[in-house]
């Protein structure tokens, strides 16, 4: 093995705007959350591999002797994954949280060191991340197990030197990372966007069209709290609501289509004024209004729900202005903070919509893609957990 031991992280991700609106043919900006996934992968002489996820309760171990060696594919190989399903026994083809990160971490693992030996190692993960949000959870512990593996395996190397803290890749091993993160986002997901990946990857803004993801050059750093309703929805379910709507009444819902493509722009357009230009209290009232008729539209939509119209109120009425973020019908909202937005005020609305039964954390978006870090520049409670195995 190339690597002895090495620690990545990756954001999570955030629609800004865009959302349902860009299953029609329309932008959609995605940006990531600076909650973030971190992996430690160390080697080990011990004869096995192992895997420890203790946010989803996961703890396995295998015998080198039980791995069977695949080939390195730049596609997804089917058989390789046919023969995963009946090595950790999947029987009916229903795959639980735990299942599917088990098959993404085997999978790209047998891929990147099929032609050689098998190495033992220890792979931890611990994540900031709530699982099934709508958040990019998936996808971040996906380009931590695509960035360690393939830098244990050579293919990449690590960016990491003696005087650093955090290091990121260059735009060529990045783009790497970034295909074998999809790869382990098609195991769980089936057919994926490839945006969660690419946030995962690259960090910042993304702008996503018709199937393009370009990553925005510069965007500024924008403090948010982060709302999970807790409320269940199905992504499915909501997409065809929204198709339906279109179909019974598209004069009226096309120009809302329009329109939501139209405030992508426009945000977008603010935000690189923002790094071009000193930031001004007008730039973030344009940004608040954005976000408020965003909302309008996408109740409109069909996808709002009650527990997102308390979210709004809440936090409008201590001057705060909030979306719902991801499918909607529950799920995830954002709120954005001013920069002269009083600690007291947000630590009286986190307490609010705690009281409303929601989680809620202070955070930021537009914050950086997959990086390599040394110990000292990870969060105490990331490192204390990791350290446990």
């Amino acid at each position: 093995m190339q690597v002895k031991d090495i620690l990545v992280s990756a954001p999570g991700k955030a629609i800004l705007h865009g959302e349902h609106a860009v299953v029609h043919g329309k932008v959609a900006l995605a940006v990531s959350l600076n909650l973030r996934t971190y992996l430690r992968l160390k080697a080990t002489n011990t004869g096995n591999v192992r895997i420890n996820l203790p946010n989803i309760d996961t703890f396995l171990c295998w015998d080198l002797s039980e791995l069977k060696e695949g080939e390195a594919a730049k596609r997804l190989d089917p058989e390789l994954v046919r023969r995963l399903h009946d090595f950790v026994g999947v029987t009916n083809g229903t795959l639980d949280t735990s299942t599917m990160a088990t098959l993404s971490f085997l999978y790209i693992y047998l891929s990147l060191f099929g032609s050689g030996e098998l190495p033992s190692l220890t792979v931890s993960v611990w994540s900031e991340l709530p699982t099934g949000a709508g958040l990019g959870s998936s996808a971040a512990y996906s380009v931590c197990l695509a960035a360690a593996l393939l830098c244990a395996s050579g293919a990449i190397p690590t960016p990491l030197r003696d005087w650093d803290h955090t290091a990121r890749w260059c735009q060529e091993d990045l783009e790497l990372i970034n295909s074998w993160a999809f790869q382990g986002e098609m195991i769980i997901h089936g057919n994926p966007s490839g945006v969660d990946n690419a946030v995962g990857t690259w960090g910042g803004m993304l702008r996503f069209l018709a199937g393009k993801i370009i990553p925005l050059n510069r965007v500024p750093l924008l403090r948010i709290l982060l709302t999970n309703t807790k409320v269940p929805r199905s992504t499915k379910v909501l997409v065809a609501r929204v198709t339906d709507r279109i179909n019974k009444f598209p004069s009226i819902m096309t120009p809302v289509l329009n329109s939501v493509d139209a405030i992508s722009g426009t945000c977008e357009k603010v935000l690189s004024e923002m790094t071009s230009e000193p930031i001004t209290g007008e730039h973030y009232n344009n940004l608040e209004e954005l976000i408020d008729i965003n909302q309008h539209h996408l109740n409109v939509m069909g996808v709002g729900h009650p527990a997102l119209d308390t979210l709004c109120r809440v936090t409008l009425a201590r001057g705060l202005h909030s979306k719902l973020t991801g499918a909607g019908g529950g799920g995830c909202g954002i709120t954005l903070l001013r920069p002269e937005t009083d600690s007291s005020v947000v630590q009286a609305t986190v307490q609010d919509l705690k009281d409303c039964g929601f989680d809620c954390w202070e955070t930021s978006i537009g914050g950086p893609g997959v990086q390599q870090h040394s110990p000292l520049s990870v969060k105490e409670q990331a490192v204390e957990v990791l350290n446990r195995y």
